[in-house]
């Protein structure tokens, strides 16, 4: 591998360290690397090349005085673009925002500019962050760089596309119900939904996680040491913890692993998800591991009840726009969101519950486990166009059956790449974990990367 653009952060640092490469020329090669596939991906916003040259400069600096500020001093990274960097608006992914320059830096973009990552753009999402889809009101329509037909997931929809085509190593996402690991899936790469409060948030909301999306678990882990540091804007944060952020992979040998592949509803497995999904679990019991099958323990009336509470949610900061203004959303989330303004209290507070009963269902059921796999969603990658894989307002979780419940029950979960499709589309493989387990998540995520199949050369052409 010679070009800078697919280095890991890891073998940058090491670059840097030995004088064999610079920040500047591992931000060229990124810069490069947009400029050629952007205009089939379209996965970037406010992309600022020249404050990415400048960062870099200062980063080529500091590793030449043998003074870098972190071991990701001057890596090349991407933020999405609800998560906010100052002096950049933040459109949520719709039209019918107003772009209003954000005043400072979101926890995640702050640890990451301490840390000296080189941030080249913000990365793209659709309206208020509530498809698995790279469509929106806003923003150009993201496209899987497998195969520029199919959608990259979403809501984390430019960052998925970008980790896999190799603008930099590092990016960041946002899962509240599978938005880091859909797109991670559906594109091949690693991706991180840390414990709820794990890393700081701005602002913060039930289920709402920010972390890692990379080619690596490596990777991942030393994004985790950055982003996990404190910060007080977020009320809903875990207390400080020195974690153990420098992986080695776990010892399979005698873990209880559960193999979850019914969740209790939504969209049917598809035969190449789930035959990719049970040779995993075979080859971690060949490592020693001791493999158990885990029931479905979600229901319909959970997810129609967060269907409803999430509707009013998402209504209520609709219904603050003037009509003319309103009228810019992307037409499938308005026609999800308006029933929303249709329910009662009693409804709404019903709805609300069920995130209760989801974390407990889902803490009861896997607490005999060390850790749960299961498929990331049960569908390969969809076509490009549509806003789900079954494009229905009426019906819009039954995809995310696999990821959901773990945003509420404040469990890690991580997302790395299982296999293939025949038509060559990834696979993805989910490891969940206890609640503030992201080590242990993260180290059984690095032993599968050791007794997975070969992967295939990235898309990058």
């Amino acid at each position: 591998m010679t070009d800078l653009a697919d280095f890991t952060a890891a073998d940058l640092a090491a670059a840097y360290g030995a004088g064999r490469a610079s920040p500047v020329e591992a931000t060229e090669a990124a810069l490069a690397r947009i400029e050629r596939l952007e205009p089939k991906l379209c996965a970037t916003w406010a992309l600022d090349a020249e404050a990415a040259r400048a960062a870099a400069k200062a980063s080529e600096g500091r590793w030449r005085a043998g003074a870098p500020l972190s071991r990701l001093d001057g890596v090349p990274g991407t933020i999405k673009e609800n998560i906010a960097t100052r002096g950049c608006a933040v459109p949520l992914g719709t039209a019918a925002s107003e772009l209003t320059p954000a005043a400072a830096d979101a926890p995640p973009a702050a640890r990451l500019r301490e840390a000296g990552v080189v941030i080249l753009s913000k990365t793209t999402m659709p309206d208020y962050g509530m498809l698995s889809s790279g469509l929106s009101s806003f923003h150009k329509l993201a496209r899987n760089p497998w195969d520029v037909t199919k959608n990259p997931g979403g809501s984390s929809s430019g960052a998925g596309a970008a980790a896999a085509a190799g603008y930099g190593p590092l990016h960041v996402g946002s899962d509240i119900g599978g938005s880091i690991r859909l797109p991670a899936g559906w594109c091949g790469i690693v991706g991180l939904k840390p414990s709820f409060g794990r890393v700081p948030i701005d602002p913060p909301f039930i289920g709402r996680v920010a972390g890692p999306m990379t080619r690596t678990v490596d990777d991942a882990a030393a994004m985790m040491a950055v982003l996990s540091r404190p910060d007080a804007r977020d009320a809903m944060s875990l207390p400080p913890a020195a974690l153990a952020w420098t992986l080695r992979p776990a010892a399979a040998k005698d873990l209880r692993i559960g193999l979850w592949l019914d969740p209790g509803y939504g969209l049917p497995l598809d035969p190449e998800v789930r035959a990719t999904v049970e040779r995993a679990a075979a080859a971690f019991e060949q490592a020693g591991a001791v493999v158990a099958p885990l029931g479905p323990f979600l229901t319909r009336e959970m997810i129609d009840g967060l269907d409803r509470f999430w509707r009013c949610r998402a209504w209520a900061d609709m219904a603050k726009l003037d009509p003319a203004r309103r009228a810019k959303i992307l037409p499938y989330i308005l026609q999800w969101a308006e029933p929303g303004q249709d329910y009662d209290g009693m409804t709404v507070y019903r709805g609300f519950a069920q995130i209760g009963a989801m974390r407990d269902a889902a803490l009861r059921a896997t607490a005999p486990f060390d850790f749960v796999i299961s498929p990331v969603a049960p569908v390969p990658a969809f076509p490009a166009e549509l806003a789900s894989p079954n494009h229905d307002p009426a019906a819009p979780f039954e995809h995310i059956a696999y990821t959901v419940a773990f945003n509420m029950s404040e469990q890690p979960s991580v997302s790395v790449n299982a296999g293939y499709t025949a038509g060559g589309l990834p696979i993805g493989l989910q490891i969940t974990g206890r609640r503030f387990d992201d080590v242990g998540v993260l180290s059984l995520a690095k032993l599968w990367e050791g007794l997975r199949p070969a992967q295939r050369p990235w898309p990058t052409a």
